[in-house]
């Protein structure tokens, strides 16, 4: 599917684009639907906090987890 077959979320107008009908900068998307692009701001949202919470995990990468007494001056 070409991006001018897609559907895009026009952030300025609040509205469901086919295609590129604005300036990229005024754009989300693509989406394949139009129920989709229409959801745009919540689906952004769901994938910020998912991102969010990814990165919070990596950050955490190699720490003992939390109510793990076990460290290496207690051995």
């Amino acid at each position: 599917m070409s991006d001018t077959e897609q559907y895009w979320f026009n952030l300025t107008t609040k509205k469901v684009e086919r295609g590129f009908e604005s300036p990229a900068v005024d754009r989300a998307g693509p989406f394949a639907t139009e129920e989709e692009a229409a959801r745009a701001l919540e689906l952004l949202a769901e994938r910020s906090r998912a991102w969010a919470a990814d990165e919070a995990e990596e950050d955490r990468w190699g720490t003992p987890a939390a109510g793990d007494s076990a460290d290496a001056s207690d051995r």
